[in-house]
């Protein structure tokens, strides 16, 4: 068996501590690669469920990164109930936060979506304390989601009473020298709505960048 010496949440907490940002050109080099390893998972019909920096593993003087703990996996089957409570907090798509169980692969492009922001701005997007929190910290940028988006992710979820909250713009979220194609196929990965969110279309746009 292959080793490989680091994760990714490793070596972005080194660069953390020293007050560093990760060059883009890395940035965009892992998350490609995690795309592409999604995308063959994805195929397969397999959600991995707890996308995180700490299951990327990571060689730096390579930089080949590597999916790993295939523990909460799951060949999923339409209209199969599957758990809510799944995925690590930060990185927990909003479906599973409103308790659906009939979700989909999307559910790893959130997550996805999460670890790219998270390498670009140096912290976590999302750092909700608590279940409840991770929906506020979500608001909080994305706004509150309408009627439909809330359908969207679970049609069984009947509670709407929620704070109306305008989004908050994604070019204020990061730096400004962020590229602005980064930071618009971050808000598409992030988005309430999962559907058509293959990530194969996002691996296709990461060369782009």
């Amino acid at each position: 068996m292959e080793y490989i010496p680091d994760t990714l949440y490793g070596v972005a907490r080194q660069l953390q501590r020293s007050k560093q940002l990760m060059p883009i050109v890395l940035v965009k080099l892992y998350i490609y690669q995690i795309c592409r390893a999604l995308g063959y998972t994805h195929s397969m019909g397999i959600c991995h469920r707890d996308i995180k920096p700490q299951n990327l593993l990571l060689n730096p003087t390579t930089h080949v990164v590597k999916i790993c703990d295939f523990g909460s996996a799951k060949m999923l089957q339409k209209n199969e109930p599957n758990v809510s409570y799944i995925c690590s907090r930060y990185y927990r798509a909003p479906e599973l936060i409103f308790g659906a169980t009939d979700y989909s692969t999307a559910i790893d492009v959130w997550s996805l979506g999460c670890v790219f922001g998270e390498l670009l701005l140096g912290s976590p997007l999302f750092p909700g304390e608590s279940g409840v929190d991770q929906l506020v910290e979500i608001i909080k940028v994305l706004g509150t989601p309408t009627r439909d988006q809330i359908e969207a992710m679970n049609p069984n979820y009947t509670e709407f009473q929620f704070p109306q909250i305008q989004a908050h713009p994604w070019s204020k979220v990061f730096r400004s020298r962020t590229p602005p194609e980064a930071i618009d196929l971050i808000a598409k990965m992030l988005e309430y709505d999962p559907i058509n969110k293959n990530v194969a279309d996002f691996c296709a746009d990461l060369p782009n960048l």
